[in-house]
This record gives C-alpha cells, structure tokens and sequence, in this order.
C-alpha cells in the first residue's frame, strides 16, 4: 500500500533535482523516505535479515543464502510519481562490510514478481558517493524494455544478492542526477 507519507517523500525525493540546478546537487535523507523490508522467504528462501532506520541512516542487515533457491534481502522504497524525466542517473551516499551490493529499479513495466532493473556498487567502512547511470542498469529477463524511462520508475530497492554472504550496507542519502 502507498502510503500518504511514500507520496509526500517521493515529491522531495523528486524536488532534489531542481534543487540541484539551482544550488549544487541535492540528495534525499534516507530518514525521509518510507522503506519497507523484502526476502526470498516470500518465495521458499530461507535468507534472514532486516531493514531499519539508525541515527537517521537506513541499515539493511542480515544473512544470505542461497538455499532454497534464494539468495537476497532488500529494502525497498516507492517512487509513485518516478523520476524526474530528464534524469540519467541515481547517486546513493552509502558504506557497508566491502561486500558487493545491488540497486533494483522496478518501473511500470516490471509486472511479475522477478522483473527488474540492477546494478551493482562497493561498499567501504567509510561513507562514500556512488553514482549509477541509469543507462547501466541491465533488465533481470530477456522479455523486458533495455532501456529505462526515469518517469517510469516505481520502486528503488538496496539489496543484498545472489550469492552466501553476511550483508551489512547502510544508505544515508539518494537523489536523482
């Protein structure tokens, strides 16, 4: 359910863009931004974790396994409204344990449960900028669109994936370049 304070973030998640213009780039707190938690135990998997907000930072944490046929823990915020439509890239400030970490973007166009939008960035115990083109995300099946359309976004994911490992990645702030 899309709550009135998902619609209420996404249009300040959205009005960095502008802001940026005008003064410098802005990124959204993830404080402000309304995150909910997502498993392969939806679907069999036995991975276990959670997301949850400390010291006004997002922390999704937990183990990974593959077993079962899974393989990921998320953290999942909704874009309602999308992008800005001349947007071309997302910029994340972010840190974690050195492991290997992925964004998936779900647009109007993913309908089925396994569809989206990836890539992937480092992470570092120091906070860092990593900036993704939206030009470099690759679609999780052969049946999709190759190219995104930033208003056509409806979800931003961070997410721990595919393979055995303890996740631990927080994510401070995001916008849309």
């Amino acid at each position: 359910m899309i709550t009135r304070r998902a619609v209420l973030a996404a249009a300040v998640f959205l009005a960095t863009k502008s802001s940026a213009e005008q003064e410098g780039f802005v990124m959204t707190p993830a404080s402000d931004l309304e995150w909910s938690y997502l498993a392969d135990t939806v679907m069999g998997g036995v991975s276990q974790g959670g997301a949850r907000m400390e010291a006004g930072v997002l922390r999704l944490s937990g183990t990974v396994s593959t077993a079962n046929r899974g393989g990921f823990i998320q953290a999942r915020t909704e874009m309602p409204a999308g992008l800005p439509p001349d947007a071309t890239a997302l910029r994340l400030r972010v840190r974690g344990n050195g492991e290997r970490y992925f964004v998936h973007l779900r647009t109007t166009r993913t309908l089925l449960p396994w569809q989206y939008y990836q890539q992937g960035f480092e992470t570092g115990p120091d906070w860092a900028e990593v900036t993704l083109p939206l030009v470099g995300f690759s679609a999780s099946g052969r049946m999709m669109a190759g190219q995104i359309r930033p208003s056509d976004i409806r979800s931003i994911g961070i997410v721990a994936y595919g393979r055995d490992h303890l996740a631990d990645v927080s994510v401070a702030a995001l916008g849309a370049v």
